[in-house]
């Protein structure tokens, strides 16, 4: 029998058809209804998964943040994810969820983990305006449209921006001197589905003098650029003469980054417009697709100068 690890390591090629795979997990009772509520993580976020070790508490902390361990020579700290949630496990706090995210890699204490399931990002509805903390990006409906077996997407980057703060991307730019310039009349049009990535996309941006269009996911998104193309088709212009280039998340509700690209690509529409995605799902077999779907260029999360040098090169083509 299959442990969740082996399935982990066996689940490498969903990216590109919209779909997604979520490990899900259990944090604790819910201080409210008092019963334990299903999250979930994105598969190809987790490294892997160990029984949790003993754990090296590190003085002066920030809260949630319970110490490091060392796991085969790297130090890797570890979030209470349960705690941070306001939940509270019975059994005590289990597993070790070690991830890599945005350049980082961290470790999630939960206390047990359920099972893997495969979703198509339509199953997965936003979750803003619905999430009082802010640190559930979405909700995934885990058996089709009429579920009532629901799982809390995390949004990972807002975590680790609440128990990890890291440098504000515009001091970034600011430090680097680096401007990006478009064509008069244009703009960027981005896609992220996370609050606080977007907060700081929009900061990257502003710090480098661009106008933009922000979007919640990508269908969001889509629904922009065809809106754009038919006000463009009106006037006898182009939509490229209105988007200088769309800039995009991969993991989003209702449509993925991946799906996004290639519609862009495909559709004649929208020739010439450069898509760059801005992603913290890095790796080989991600980059591998995103020159097979067409895009432009890839960076990875946060670095406002890199991203900079991104938007610069592929507006160059």
């Amino acid at each position: 029998m299959k442990t969740i690890q082996q399935e982990i390591d066996e689940r490498t090629n969903l990216t590109g058809t919209n779909k997604l795979e979520l490990l899900l997990f259990r944090l604790g009772e819910d201080p409210l209804l008092q019963r334990s509520e299903l999250f979930g993580i994105n598969v190809f976020k987790i490294r892997e998964i160990i029984p949790m070790p003993e754990i090296t508490a590190m003085a002066g902390s920030s809260p949630h943040k319970m110490g490091v361990v060392d796991l085969r020579g790297q130090i890797i700290p570890v979030i209470d994810l349960a705690g941070v949630a306001g939940c509270t496990p019975k059994t005590g706090l289990n597993i070790l969820l070690i991830t890599e995210y945005a350049r980082t890699t961290q470790a999630f204490a939960v206390e047990s983990v359920e099972d893997i399931v495969r979703l198509d990002w339509r199953q997965v509805m936003s979750a803003e305006g619905n999430s009082a903390s802010g640190i559930v990006t979405s909700i995934a409906r885990l058996d089709g449209e009429n579920s009532e077996r629901l799982a809390q997407v995390l949004d990972v980057e807002t975590i680790l921006q609440q128990v990890m703060p890291a440098p504000e991307p515009a001091a970034d730019v600011a430090q680097s001197h680096t401007r990006v310039e478009l064509r008069p009349g244009t703009v960027i049009l981005a896609a992220d589905d996370s609050l606080s990535a977007r907060i700081m996309i929009e900061q990257g941006l502003g710090a480098m003098g661009l106008p933009y269009l922000m979007c919640k996911n990508g269908k969001e998104a889509w629904d922009q650029l065809q809106g754009i193309a038919a006000k463009a088709e009106a006037e006898g212009k182009t939509a490229h003469d209105h988007v200088a280039l769309v800039l995009t998340d991969l993991e989003m509700p209702e449509m993925d980054g991946f799906t996004l690209t290639r519609n862009v690509k495909q559709d004649p529409r929208f020739a010439g417009i450069p898509v760059v995605i801005h992603s913290s799902l890095s790796g080989s077999t991600n980059e591998a697709h995103v020159r097979k779907v067409g895009a432009d260029g890839y960076v990875a999360k946060f670095s406002a100068e890199e991203l900079a040098v991104a938007l610069r090169n592929a507006l160059r083509g």
